[in-house]
């Protein structure tokens, strides 16, 4: 945790002074307190716990649609069901990845740049067109 890491960096920088030199002491613990002020000002307001849980359960919820997106394709190979039920079913979907999405929390541009990358380098959770068939 950064923060814990500035405290104990500016823990020491204060101790410097008390038994060291003064002056280089007082002006690293000055500035990293400032910088924990600031980082405690912005985080205070944040509940990382809650926002990981709700990622993690967005998650959960859209890999269920996934999964049921994969079993409509299944159905639609094997022609187990109608056109229209297949179209019905994948309407439902669409909705309910819609609410799952207006709940999800938003991300930022570098968890969304590690995802796409993983999408598209490591093809994590895609399928080739043989696999599909």
């Amino acid at each position: 945790n950064l923060q814990l890491v500035l405290l104990a960096i500016t823990t020491g920088s204060f101790i410097t002074t008390v038994v060291g030199d003064a002056k280089t002491g007082a002006i690293i613990g000055s500035v990293l307190s400032a910088i924990l002020l600031f980082l405690n000002s912005y985080l205070k307001d944040y509940d990382l716990g809650s926002i990981a849980q709700k990622h993690r359960q967005a998650a959960g919820d859209m890999w269920l649609i996934r999964e049921r997106y994969l079993s409509l394709l299944t159905d639609l190979k094997m022609q187990t069901k109608s056109i229209e039920e297949i179209l019905k079913e994948r309407d439902a979907l669409m909705i309910e990845l819609s609410a799952i999405y207006i709940g999800a929390p938003s991300t930022n541009y570098k968890a969304y740049s590690m995802a796409q990358k993983a999408l598209k380098e490591l093809e994590d959770m895609t399928f080739s067109d043989e696999e599909i068939d």
